[in-house]
C-alpha cells in the first residue's frame, strides 16, 4: 500500500488518496513528526508540524470520512463516464441510482458517519469533543435561541450543506432531467442483444429534441422508417452480435442502409457526435496540463492540437513504426543530412 497522488479531475484518485491516508494514519503521522523535527529547512519543518496538527483535529477526521463515503457512492458513475465505449443506458441508470443513494445518505447517514468517526478517533487517540458542549466564542443562532453546540456545527454546517451542494447543485445541474431524457433516448439505438433497448416512441422523442434536423414531414416519415428498420435489423443476421452504435453505423453504410433508412441514420449520426457519449473531451482537457507546461506555454494552437492528438490517441500512434515516421519527416523537405535508418529488431 502507498499514498496515491490526487489528480485534478479524476474522482477515483481522491478516493484512493483518502483511503490510503486513513489506512496508514499512524505511519504517516510518525513520518510527519520526524520531518517536523529533522526537516532540512524551516519551511519543511513548519509544513510538517502544521499537517500533524491538522491530522490530530477532529474536524479533519470528520471531513475525511465524509469525503470517503461520498466518493465511494460516486465512484461507479465516475468509472462508467470515463469508459470509451460506455453503455449510455447503464450510465443514466447509475446517475439516478447515485442521486437516490446520496439523498438516502443525507436523510439517514448522520448516525452511521458519527459512529465511524468516533471509532476512528478512539483507535488513533484523537481528542473528540462532546457533541453537546457549547462551542467557545460562538453566537446564538439556533432555532430555539440556544448556544451552538458541536453537534449543530458538524451536522448543520458541514454534513447537510455538503450533501445539499453535491446533490442539488452539482448532480442536478450536471445531470438534469432533460439531459437524462436525451441519454435515455439515445440508448434506444444500442444494437446489443438484438436491439433489446429499441423503443419506438423514445426515438421519435429524440427526433423532436433535434427540431432543427427533423421537421414535421420528417417526423411522419421517421415513424414509418423505424418500424421497417427494427423489423429488418432483427431478422438480418448481418446485424447480430454488434457491440455498439459505432459498429452499427459501419454496418449500415456497408449494407447501404444509410440510404434506405436515411432518417434513422441521421438519428444515429446525432448520437455519435454527442460529446457526452464518450470521455474524449474530458481526456483532452486533462491532457493539456501535460502538454502545455510552464516551459512550453507559448506554443501555438496548431502545434498544441497536434500534440494533444498524439497524446490522447497514444494507443494508435504506438502501432506506427518509427522508421515510417523518420521517412515521412525526411520527405517533408530538404535536410542538411540524411536521417539514419533504424535497424529492425531480431
Amino acid at each position: 500500500m502507498s499514498l496515491a497522488r490526487a489528480g485534478d479531475t479524476r474522482w477515483g484518485s481522491h478516493l484512493k488518496t483518502i483511503l490510503r491516508l486513513l489506512d496508514l494514519w499512524k505511519p504517516v503521522r510518525e513520518v510527519l513528526i520526524v520531518l517536523s523535527r529533522e526537516g532540512t529547512d524551516a519551511k519543511t519543518r513548519g509544513n510538517a508540524l502544521g499537517m500533524v496538527e491538522k491530522m490530530e483535529n477532529f474536524e479533519f477526521v470528520f471531513i475525511a470520512h465524509l469525503m470517503v463515503n461520498l466518493l465511494r457512492k460516486t465512484n461507479d458513475l465516475s468509472q462508467a463516464l470515463q469508459l470509451k465505449n460506455q453503455n449510455i443506458g447503464n450510465a443514466v441508470r447509475l446517475i439516478e441510482d447515485m442521486k437516490y443513494d446520496i439523498k438516502k445518505y443525507r436523510d439517514d447517514g448522520w448516525v452511521e458517519l458519527l459512529n465511524e468517526v468516533t471509532t476512528f478517533c478512539s483507535k488513533n487517540e484523537i481528542y473528540m469533543p462532546n457533541m453537546k458542549d457549547v462551542i467557545p466564542g460562538r453566537v446564538r443562532r439556533t432555532i430555539d435561541d440556544e448556544p451552538q453546540t458541536y453537534l449543530h456545527r458538524f451536522r448543520a454546517d458541514i454534513f447537510y450543506q455538503v450533501l445539499d451542494l453535491l446533490l442539488l447543485n452539482e448532480m442536478n445541474e450536471r445531470f438534469t432531467n432533460a439531459n437524462s431524457e436525451l441519454l435515455t433516448c439515445i440508448a434506444c439505438l444500442d444494437p446489443r442483444d438484438s436491439f433489446q433497448t429499441f423503443d419506438h416512441e423514445k426515438l421519435l422523442r429524440l427526433a423532436e429534441l433535434y427540431s432543427d434536423d427533423f421537421n414535421g414531414f420528417d417526423l411522419g416519415q421517421l415513424r414509418i422508417q423505424l418500424n421497417r428498420y427494427i423489423s429488418n435489423m432483427k431478422s438480418n443476421e448481418v446485424f447480430s452480435g454488434l457491440r455498439g452504435i459505432g459498429e452499427l453505423v459501419k454496418k449500415m453504410v456497408q449494407m447501404k442502409y444509410h440510404i434506405t433508412y436515411d432518417l434513422v441514420y441521421r438519428l444515429v449520426e446525432l448520437a455519435l457526435v454527442l460529446p457526452v457519449a464518450t470521455a474524449t473531451v474530458e481526456r483532452s482537457f486533462s491532457a493539456m496540463k501535460f502538454i502545455k507546461t510552464d516551459l512550453r506555454n507559448k506554443m501555438g494552437d496548431n502545434f498544441l492540437t497536434d500534440a494533444l492528438v498524439c497524446y490522447v490517441e497514444k494507443d494508435i500512434f504506438a502501432s506506427v513504426e518509427n522508421e515510417a515516421i523518420l521517412q515521412r519527416f525526411q520527405a517533408m523537405g530538404p535536410r542538411r543530412c540524411q536521417l539514419p535508418a533504424i535497424g529492425k529488431k531480431k
